[in-house]
């Protein structure tokens, strides 16, 4: 199985885009972030007549949206509403007989690294706080876990961690916090397992960048996870840091595995 995440930042605008990746790339499933469209207008038949028939999705007009799009038959869909919110975060399918796979877009968290100056931030320890006891209840077997987490964890995740350390996605207390939920959730970062922990890996660049791949001033936001029975079935991963420079890009680029 060959298995991508992406923020997409918008699926209705950039539906040729993700096709075209679809395609090229041999995908079975991808996971999508920040579709930014009511399920009405989700591009279901676009997609089904690409190939990839089997959909899961969750939208808001203008904001979030997280979609599961997938060639391989689907059995079951259910979600959650994390931090007391039904902002349209989070989607879970199992496959059928395959894995089961969560996609999550993590809340961004504001400009100012406070919660109490700044509830966007307390909204997104909050969620991590929430997902991390959720994955010490059930721990996970033969599940994936992907998405926007909009946290930076290691040094290696960012282009300066000196610089980015007061800087919301790389500040102590969020990597701190995504790193509990991956030991204590029973999680395998799968990109880092692959790529190990000193190579530079960046998922998304500022659409702020005047020149972004000759600043090159990226942070690893999108992450796969795996739950530790599927770690030996890790074959590939990669990152497709091209499509930041395609025309009308997502500021962010697509993660794959293939398992």
């Amino acid at each position: 199985m060959r298995l991508a995440t992406w923020n997409i930042n918008s699926i209705r605008l950039r539906i040729q885009l993700v096709i075209n990746f679809l395609q090229k790339h041999d995908i079975d499933v991808i996971c999508l972030q920040e579709t930014k469209t009511e399920d009405k207008f989700f591009p279901a038949a676009t997609l089904a007549e690409a190939g990839w028939r089997h959909h899961a999705f969750r939208g808001e007009k203008s904001y979030n949206g997280v979609a599961i799009v997938s060639r391989l038959p689907i059995d079951q869909t259910y979600h959650e509403n994390w931090a007391e919110k039904t902002d349209c975060r989070h989607i879970c399918v199992q496959i059928e007989n395959g894995p089961s796979i969560h996609n999550f877009y993590v809340p961004a968290g504001g400009d100012v690294p406070d919660r109490y100056e700044n509830p966007k931030f307390g909204h997104k320890l909050d969620f991590i706080a929430e997902m991390t006891r959720y994955f010490m209840d059930q721990k996970p077997h033969n599940e994936i876990l992907v998405g926007d987490l909009n946290i930076a964890p290691l040094a290696e995740d960012v282009w300066s961690s000196k610089h980015l350390l007061k800087v919301v996605s790389h500040t102590p207390v969020e990597t701190e916090a995504l790193k509990r939920l991956i030991s204590n959730g029973g999680w395998v970062d799968a990109v880092r397992e692959h790529f190990g922990t000193d190579e530079k890996l960046y998922s998304w660049w500022s659409y702020r960048a005047r020149d972004w791949a000759a600043s090159n001033r990226g942070r690893r936001l999108d992450h796969i996870w795996i739950s530790h029975d599927l770690a030996p079935s890790v074959k590939e991963v990669d990152i497709k840091a091209d499509y930041r420079g395609v025309e009308k890009p997502s500021d962010h680029v697509p993660v794959i595995v293939e398992l």
